[in-house]
């Protein structure tokens, strides 16, 4: 069972590493990214909303993610195996929520890890991908909020001698293996 927290600024390839380990070892992989863009293209009451915020490229309200992820950490595939967080925290005041969270269930954080990438590799990449709502102001907005509000997380997590800080710039099978040496589990 794996119980694990993908941090650092957007773009850095949180997404593309969860994805990697959560099939390459079985684990649900929860990005709230996912969730919020599912119910903005669903055009749910809470998409609506989430929208309005992801599109000044600001964060979507810490009580608004907490009952996101508190709902999701109840099911029964988290129970039994574990889970990669993508996206979650982004403030402090929602790893304090999700440390409060894992110990009600009883799942300690095995590891947080901090994808390290710096900000022109990462307005670089994310004008590439092409999205209509990454243009370089709101891109670099996004790093702004990043170090203000995420940013933080890296010293927390050091100081719970939970982080594991990770260059993620090179191949992606290399960056794969360093997080899996890491999580204790190279092959």
């Amino acid at each position: 069972m794996i119980k694990v927290v993908f941090l650092g600024p957007p773009g850095a390839g949180k997404g593309t590493q969860a994805v990697r380990i959560a099939e390459k070892y079985n684990v649900p992989h929860i990005s709230t990214g996912d969730i919020l863009r599912a119910a903005v293209k669903e055009g749910t009451e809470l998409g609506q909303l989430a929208k309005s915020y992801m599109d000044r490229g600001e964060l979507v309200p810490d009580e608004v993610i907490i009952g996101i992820i508190r709902e999701r950490l109840s099911q029964p595939d988290i129970r039994e195996r574990g889970f990669i967080l993508d996206g979650f925290p982004r403030t402090l005041k929602q790893a304090e929520a999700l440390d409060q969270l894992l110990s009600e269930l009883n799942m300690p954080l095995d590891r947080v890890i901090y994808l390290n990438v710096d900000d022109e590799e990462i307005v670089k990449r994310l004008l590439a991908r092409g999205r209509a709502d990454d243009t370089e102001e709101v891109i670099r907005n996004r790093l702004k909020v990043y170090r203000e509000q995420t940013a933080p997380l890296i010293d927390y997590y050091a100081e719970k001698c939970l982080l594991a800080e990770i260059y993620g710039v090179g191949e992606i099978d290399e960056i794969t293996k360093k997080i899996e040496e890491a999580l204790g589990l190279g092959e």
